[in-house]
This record gives structure tokens, sequence and C-alpha cells, in this order.
């Protein structure tokens, strides 16, 4: 089911989408109905977003190699073997430093702009790589983890509000999608170098290089962002108007035609940031700007349509986490060791290589069924994933007892893996991207702010599933966890049906325009 609340301010918005999508290898105007179809990425935006991808990367990486490494470590922290308290916190400081990170990144982020916050992150990446790969003991790898949990936070947050920011509105969702599909890649090689290294590596050097390659891609792209230029609404924000100019000409153009859509585009920034400066008294009385840290937040609790698109982004972000994914992603060798399955890292592969696929598949799809659509679609095969899944659990309990246990086991673990792919396909293919476009809710004073609080949640309800899904397991058993998580995404679909509306094709200048007078969904 999609929304068509936005019809009226798609058809007020015509001329302005066809400004926007100003990347069309030719410059002829397409039928006004037809605008958020037209027109093809420019090469320069594409090295842009592959460019701003590797930040995409590192989160993908460094969240998935510490299973592998954990099991790797062997005595060489602190000589001896580790305990599961020490695993634990080792895990648990990346999440809970990004939760730090996050609200930090997005005051930093409107005060000195979004393309400091990468460098800083990919700063943090190198170090925190270094630090973990030259370990001698359990309190210098938290040291590392939380180093690279600063880094992961900012990277989470910039990255997709950098992109959004850049990209024109008929291919937004596309763009900031391939941050998505960057970080499942990220997740994908973890757990291929991670079993390479465990299968071939040294026992004692082979989990450092697991952690020390993580250093390589910041490095990368700390030499890209010479070329990365800051985003264009920023600078208007900043009164840097003639350099926005500059870089919106970069991706549309110089012809005549071109240059009249830059010449919209920036029009369109600037009144969006005089508008909202204007009403919300952001300004003193010599003219000069009062960016007062109370003040925004002010604006982004108490003014109703921030207040909703905040809770939007909020309920996305942590619906994305209690529905148990990354659980999954954590702990699915030790679910299939549990099941059987004799090379358990292998099987799990299969999870991070479909998340990856179906991400791919997301890219196609997000701008053309749109935010809303794909996840009204996509969430209830995720229930039916996890409800299945925890059948197969009943099944597998039942066998124990059974003449033909043996036989039975195998079948529900065949099941169980089967309905797993299923959920996380699902998965990716919607909740898993969707969340991230939470930049596109908010109007710009308050796009920072709204977009670090919506990430803090993200992180918080990451932190809060990691440190109770093995409790679950042990208290309610694995097919009452994944009944749970089950029961999670019916409210969330309920949720989203509900309050979220769709914002494909419109220009981040109007979505807030949806939120004006209520959710904006009929």
């Amino acid at each position: 089911m999609t929304s068509n609340a936005g019809a009226p301010l798609l058809e007020r918005q015509g001329d302005e989408l066809e400004d926007e999508n100003c990347l069309d290898d030719h410059h002829e105007q397409a039928p006004r109905n037809d605008t958020r179809h037209t027109g093809r990425l420019g090469v320069f935006v594409w090295l842009l977003t592959l460019s701003a991808g590797i930040s995409g990367l590192l989160f993908g990486y460094d969240t998935g190699v510490i299973s592998a490494t954990l099991v790797s470590i062997g005595t060489s922290l602190s000589n001896r073997e580790l305990t599961s308290l020490d695993k634990s916190i080792i895990t648990s400081s990346t999440s809970l430093f990004a939760l730090i990170a996050s609200p930090l990144s997005s005051v930093l982020a409107d005060r000195i702009g979004r393309k400091p916050i990468i460098v800083a992150a990919d700063a943090l990446f190198v170090f925190g790589a270094l630090i973990q790969a030259l370990s001698i003991s359990v309190p210098v790898m938290v040291l590392g983890r939380s180093i690279v949990g600063l880094a992961i936070g900012a990277a989470s947050f910039v990255t997709p509000l950098y992109l959004a920011e850049l990209a024109p509105a008929a291919h937004r969702g596309t763009v900031v999608t391939m941050n998505a599909v960057s970080i499942t890649f990220g997740q994908v090689v973890a757990y291929i170098v991670g079993w390479l290294f465990a299968e071939y590596g040294s026992a004692t050097t082979g989990w450092r290089l697991m952690v020390g390659v993580g250093a390589a891609p910041a490095v990368l792209q700390c030499i890209l962002l010479f070329i990365m230029p800051e985003t264009p609404r920023w600078l208007v924000k900043a009164n840097r108007s003639e350099e926005a100019r500059t870089v919106i000409q970069k991706t549309c153009g110089t012809d005549p035609i071109a240059l009249q859509m830059v010449n919209n585009v920036l029009r369109d920034i600037e009144v969006e940031v005089r508008e909202e400066e204007e009403s919300t008294g952001l300004h003193n009385g010599d003219g000069k700007a009062n960016n007062s840290f109370l003040a925004g937040w002010r604006e982004l609790i108490l003014v109703p349509k921030n207040r909703r698109a905040l809770t939007i982004a909020c309920m996305l972000q942590g619906f994305q986490q209690l529905c148990g994914f990354n659980s999954l992603m954590y702990f699915s060798a030790t679910i299939f060791l549990m099941l059987g399955f004799t090379v358990p890292t292998l099987t799990s592969l299969s999870v991070a290589s479909t998340n990856f696929i179906f991400t791919v598949a997301a890219l196609l799809l997000i701008d053309r069924i749109g935010r809303r659509g794909i996840l009204l679609y996509s969430v209830p095969f995720m229930a039916f994933g996890l409800l299945a899944t925890a059948f197969g659990f009943i099944m597998a309990d039942l066998s124990t007892i059974d003449a033909h246990g043996p036989a039975l086991t195998k079948s529900a673990a065949i099941f169980i893996l089967a309905n797993i792919i299923i959920y996380v396909a699902s998965y990716a293919i919607g909740l898993g991207n969707v969340p991230w476009m939470q930049s596109e809710l908010f109007p710009l004073n308050v796009r920072s702010m709204g977009s670090g609080l919506a990430t803090a949640t993200n992180w918080g309800a990451n932190f809060i599933v990691g440190l109770t899904f093995l409790p679950l397991m042990d208290a309610i058993g694995a097919s009452w966890t994944f009944t749970l998580y089950g029961i999670v995404c019916i409210i969330g679909w309920v949720a989203i049906w509900r309050i979220y509306p769709e914002t494909v094709g419109i220009s981040l200048e109007d979505v807030s325009g949806l939120l004006e007078h209520g959710w904006g969904v009929r």
C-alpha cells in the first residue's frame, strides 16, 4: 500500500524535480509526469557515491570481522583464554561508543560541515585498527574496539546525510542505498577474510591481520576526500552560496539549460534556509545567526512537523534492530553449530551473501516502489521467516525424543536455514536500508540533530539486542526468541502503515511539508 498524500505536492514541484534531476545525458525537458524517472546519474555523482561508500565498507567490515577474531585470539591477549565476559565487553564496546558518537557527530556536522566528520571517522578507523592489531591485553583490545565504535557511530550518521544532500531528488534513494550496499559488502568481505585467516593463517598473527587490514580503506578514503566537496545545503547555511553553486554545477553541467537548473536548485536551498531561520528566530537583531544548541533542540522537539519526523526516524531505526537482525549476524555461527552444520562459518557466509545480494536488489527498486511501499511489501516476509524459524526450532526440539531424531534434526536444520534466508532477504530489500534515508524527513536546520538522534536510537537498540539475545535463548528457548522478533515485525508493520509517508521523488526542501499538518499518509 502506498500513500497518495504527496500527489499535489509532486504536481506543484514538477519543475523543481526536473531542475534537481540535472544529470541527464541530454538536456531535453521530459514530460512533467515522468520527471522522477528521467535521467541517469552522472560520473561525478557516482564517484562521490563510491568514495563516500568506503565509510559503509569500513562500517560493515569492522562490525563483521569481530566474530572470527574472537574465536582466533586464543591466548594472545593477557596470556589466557578469553572468558565469556571478555568477549561480551570486546563486542559490546563498539556499539556503546557508536551510540555516544552519533549525537555528538550531529552537533559537529552542523558547526564544521559534513566532510570534516568523514575525515575524523577515517582517522579513528585507522587508529582503532592499529591499536587492535597491536593489542597485548584485553583492556587494550577493548580500547581499540571503542575507538572503532566512535568511527562507526560517526560514519553511520554522516555518510547517509552527506549522500542525501548531494543526490538529485529522483535518485536520492538509489544513492543513499549505495551506502547500505557498501555495508553489506563489507560484512561479506569480513566473513571471507575471517574464514581464510582462521583456516589457513597463523594462530598468533592471523587475527591481528584481520583487524589491522581495516585501516587500508580508511587511508584510501582520506586521499579521495581531497576531491570530495562539502554539500551545497551546508555551504548555503554557512553563507557560502558561491561555493554551493560550484558544487551543484559540477553535477549538472555547463550548458545554458544546466546553468538554469543550477540557479533553480540553489534558489530553492536558499529559500529553505531563509524561511527556516526566520520561522525559528535563529537570528539576532544584528542579523547574525544565533546557532544556539538549545534553540536547535527546542526546534526539533517542539515544532510538530519536526517532532513527527523524529518519531518516524527513531521508530524505523529502532525497529531495524529490535527485529533481531544483528543478533543473527553476530551469533549465526553459534546457531548453525548448535544445529549440527559441520562448517558453521561457511553457512554464516550464506547469510551475509544473501544480505548483500538483496541489498543490491533494493538499490534497483527503492526509487521505483518507494520507501513506504518497499517496507509494507517486505516486512510481512520478515515476520513469516522468523515465525517459520521458530517452528523449525520446535521441530528440532521434538526430534531429540524421536526414534528418528538425527534425520529429523537435519531436516529441521535445513528448514531453519531456508527461513533465515527468507528473513534476511526481506530485511535487506527493505528495513536494512530505508531507515538510513532518515535525513530526508528533516528540514535543514534540524537535519543533523534529528539524524544523529535517530542513529543513536539504532545503536542503542543494537546494544540492547546484542546484550539480550543469548540470555533470551537460555531463558525462553530459541523458538520463543524468534517468535518474539516476529511479533516485533508485525507491530512495526502496523506502525509503518499508520505514520510513515511516501517520500520518493520529492526534493529535500519539500519532504518536511508532508508532515506539516499530520503524518502525511492520507
